[in-house]
Order: C-alpha cells, then sequence, then structure tokens
C-alpha cells in the first residue's frame, strides 16, 4: 500500500492542525493505520493506532486528549486532527500501516509514508 501524508504547516501554539493520509494500492480497511512522528536525531514515537473499523483508538499520553485519530474507509483516508499545539509538537509526521493489530511500535508497521512538517511557534 501507498501512503501519502499531507496538511502539515506552521501554526501557532494553541492552535489545531488536521494531518491527513491517503492510501492506494490495497484494500485500505484491512489495514490498522498509525501516527508516528521523528524529530532530527531522534527515535520515531508513537502518536495514536486505530483499528481497521475504526473502533479501537490509541493514543501516547503525550496528545491524549488533544490529538483525535479517524478513518474514513471509503475514501482510504486516515486523520489525525491535533488541537491545544505545542511548540513540543513540532517535528516530522508520519503515517503508517499495519496488517497486524493496533501497536504502539513502529516495528509492527509495514508501510509508511513520507512524513509531513508540523511547526509550532510559541
Amino acid at each position: 500500500v501507498q501512503l501519502q501524508a499531507s496538511g502539515g504547516g506552521l501554526v501557532e501554539a494553541g492552535g489545531s492542525l488536521r494531518l491527513s493520509c491517503a492510501a492506494s494500492g490495497r484494500t485500505f480497511s484491512n489495514y490498522v493505520m498509525g501516527w508516528f512522528r521523528q524529530a532530527p536525531g531522534k527515535e520515531r514515537e508513537f502518536v495514536a493506532t486505530i483499528s481497521w473499523s475504526g473502533d479501537s483508538r490509541y493514543y501516547a499520553e503525550l496528545v491524549k486528549g488533544r490529538f483525535t485519530i479517524s478513518r474514513e474507509n471509503a475514501k482510504n483516508t486516515v486523520y489525525l486532527q491535533m488541537n491545544s499545539l505545542k511548540p513540543e509538537d513540532t517535528t516530522v509526521y508520519y503515517c503508517a500501516a499495519s496488517r497486524g493489530y493496533t501497536s504502539s511500535y513502529s516495528r509492527q508497521y509495514n508501510y509508511w509514508g513520507q512524513g509531513t512538517l508540523v511547526t509550532v511557534s510559541s
């Protein structure tokens, strides 16, 4: 499956952004989807994941209550709504697809998008 992330940009602290990740090439609804982020020189960090049906969602503690992951299987798209953004949320965000179960471990994901940069100014 090919993944294309978009929606990143520059926003002031306290603002919002919505990231999108469009999938193609396989049956999107068969995949668990996740969002990760990675700053330069740091390991990739789990942000959120959603089951194939959308019934199960899990978040990293750092984003819980501020970010919401959702998906539209009819549009082959997964979203990450980010509210109350903080400067420490600044980094590149990646979407990923897994043939397995919801997981916070990046190695469980089989396909990755190219990343979209989010910059939050103070």
